[in-house]
C-alpha cells in the first residue's frame, strides 16, 4: 500500500456525506448559482468524497495525523 489511512471511521463518514451533500448541490443548483461557484462546490465535494472513501487526506499526512488504533 502507497499510503497509511489517517482518518477515524466517523471522519470518513461525515467526508462522504457532505461530499455527496456538495456534489447535489452543485448538480442540482448548477444554473441559480452560477458555473463558477458550482465547479468549486462539485470540485470542493468530489475531494470530500474521495478522501472519505480511501480514508486518506494529504493535508492531515502533510502536517503529521495519524491514527491511534482506536479509531478504525
Amino acid at each position: 500500500m502507497l499510503y497509511a489511512k489517517n482518518l477515524p471511521g466517523w471522519e470518513r463518514a461525515l467526508r462522504i456525506a457532505m461530499g455527496l451533500a456538495g456534489l447535489a448541490f452543485a448538480a442540482i443548483g448548477w444554473s441559480t448559482a452560477g458555473f463558477g461557484l458550482a465547479v468549486a462546490v462539485a470540485l470542493m465535494g468530489a475531494m470530500l468524497a474521495l478522501t472519505g472513501l480511501f480514508g486518506f487526506c494529504p493535508m492531515c499526512a502533510m502536517v503529521g495525523r495519524k491514527l491511534d488504533g482506536k479509531g478504525r
